[in-house]
């Protein structure tokens, strides 16, 4: 049974060309990994299902009785409620059955006693389904949810304006599963999650009975929780059946067959011209180089496997710094109050630190109280001599209506346009993304341009928050590989233990030192 049907859909923002005849169908109890390079369009396609946005031709058609929960990048809390009071909103249906049954309670005692039957009826009618849904154990179901998803740290009591981003997403996502919608539609959900937090969702997801489509760049995620691929590339939508290390292996043969026969048409057609040309101003051969010629203009030419852009990510190193690059002593960071206990350590020259940790616990905020971007509470940090540090902060300028291009150059106003260009084409971005606005661009191309300015100046020591959120898998495999080799020192915060293991020097859990129960 198909919930979802997408026909022939065509999509596009100016001249740009985001889907192109896409076709998508999504069957009953179907896990599906909507996934493609950052750019590609795999947010829009989500908008466009879910009605937020129009396309340009095409049609949506959903299943009649479906019950849809989406998840995007951008989802907002209203200000002034409690956790609690948002994670309940999940069950408002239920919450006005109880008042209507209440209000037949009251209305009860001033009844004539020929309505009363039939009120006891709906309101009993009412009770069984309040029931059978679980209503009465609904603060326990909250706070198990709540609890795998690491709410129950933070207090559902807390208001949500005192969250930070990541912590309001999780509120979201709770919420949204709690609603158990017959589709659930989730965009990134890992990329404000901690590890652990993560291994509850794929457990969760995997055991989830309903149809669900999962966009998400974490491959490990995908592979535990998929049964079906779908590809955005390039415009067209393919389908794979499997995880995605099935569809690696058949979108490979896929490419490497594509590629075969588009070189055997340019073999057949040059060796088609080649007689043409050679015979056709013969009188006893010019019948023969007609019929080739007819052959040569019904062929449907097959146009050349296109290559994506593959990012190139490679740091700069200034001048070795000091061999102690910070010194803390006795620190305890926050903002109007402390987050931490007092902690002292050092990072010396060469060292390569992860920064982990729940959520909430101050890991930005011991970012930027190294950097002295703000005060701590009490202790010192000594930053060492010649230190030239590149900071790469975590959704910066996500709503900057400058594009790529002007945000890169008013950081080097001195080099040339073609040079502007070519820095940001390194890092996979072509002329569609340098000449946009960064509020239009995806999560990940709007991190590759940041990334590229960081990486165009010389640095001897990289500090950079959650880089790998919105990135695509290739992305973050070159990301890896760029950071890897840097030979200065890396102060990094990553909730993705797969990027970060095989080159880190050292781990530091915040989780160590916070106030807070955790």
């Amino acid at each position: 049974m198909s919930l979802l049907t997408v026909e022939n859909v065509t999509h596009g923002f100016g001249a740009r060309q985001i889907l192109e005849d896409a076709s998508f169908r999504l069957l009953k109890g179907e896990h599906i990994g909507l996934i493609g390079a950052n750019g590609e369009g795999k947010s829009t396609f989500l908008n466009i299902i879910t009605g937020k946005i129009m396309p340009d031709q095409g049609k949506i058609t959903w299943s009649r009785h479906v019950k849809v929960g989406y998840l995007d990048q951008h989802s907002v809390l209203k200000k002034g409620m409690t956790i609690r009071e948002v994670l309940r909103t999940a069950f408002d249906d239920m919450y006005n059955l109880e008042q209507n049954m209440l209000k037949i309670y009251e209305d009860m005692a001033i009844a004539d006693d020929n309505k009363i039957n039939d009120m006891m009826e709906e309101a009993g009618e009412i009770q069984q389904i309040l029931e059978t849904g679980g209503f009465y154990q609904l603060d326990s179901k909250i706070e198990e949810v709540a609890g795998g998803l690491g709410l129950g740290d933070i207090g559902l009591d807390k208001d949500v304006s005192d969250l930070s981003g990541g912590q309001r997403t999780k509120v979201l996502l709770v919420k949204l599963l709690l609603e158990n919608p017959s589709i659930l539609i989730l965009d990134e959900p890992t990329n404000y999650l901690d590890h652990q937090h993560i291994i509850w969702l794929t457990r969760y997801l995997t055991e989830y009975e309903n149809a669900f489509i999962l966009v998400s760049h974490d491959m490990e995620f995908l592979n535990s929780v998929v049964n079906v691929i779908y590809n955005l590339d390039g415009g067209n939508l393919t389908r794979y059946t499997g995880d995605y290390e099935n569809f690696k292996r058949m979108y490979e043969i896929q490419k490497e067959q594509e590629l075969k026969a588009y070189q055997r048409q340019q073999a057949e057609i040059e060796k088609l011209e080649d007689f043409i040309a050679r015979n056709k101003a013969r009188v006893a051969t010019r019948g023969m180089a007609n019929s080739r010629q007819k052959k040569l203009d019904k062929m449907e030419i097959l146009n050349k496997p296109t290559e994506k852009i593959k990012p190139e990510f490679n740091f700069l190193m200034a001048r070795t710094p000091s061999r102690f690059i910070v010194e803390a002593k006795d620190l305890v960071i926050g903002y109007d109050s402390p987050l931490t206990k007092p902690v002292s350590f050092t990072i010396e020259r060469g060292e390569k630190i992860a920064i982990v940790g729940t959520n909430g616990l101050g890991k930005t905020t011991l970012l930027k109280t190294i950097l002295g971007k703000i005060p701590p509470i009490s202790g010192d940090v000594t930053l060492g001599d010649y230190l030239f540090p590149g900071y790469f902060e975590q959704e910066s300028g996500r709503d900057s209506e400058v594009t790529a291009l002007d945000t890169f150059w008013a950081e080097f106003p001195s080099m040339e346009n073609r040079e502007v260009r070519l820095c940001l084409s390194k890092c996979g971005l072509n002329n569609d993304h340098i000449t946009s606005q960064m509020r239009v661009l995806s999560g990940g191309e709007n991190a590759k341009v940041r990334l590229s300015i960081v990486m165009n100046r010389q640095h001897n020591w990289l500090i950079l928050d959650e880089p790998t959120n919105h990135l695509d898998i290739e992305a973050k495999e070159e990301l890896k590989r760029a950071l890897t080799e840097y030979p200065g020192t890396v102060l990094l915060v990553s909730h993705d233990p797969s990027f970060y293991q095989d080159f880190v020097t050292r781990v530091l859990n915040v989780e160590d030192w916070t106030t807070k129960i955790v």
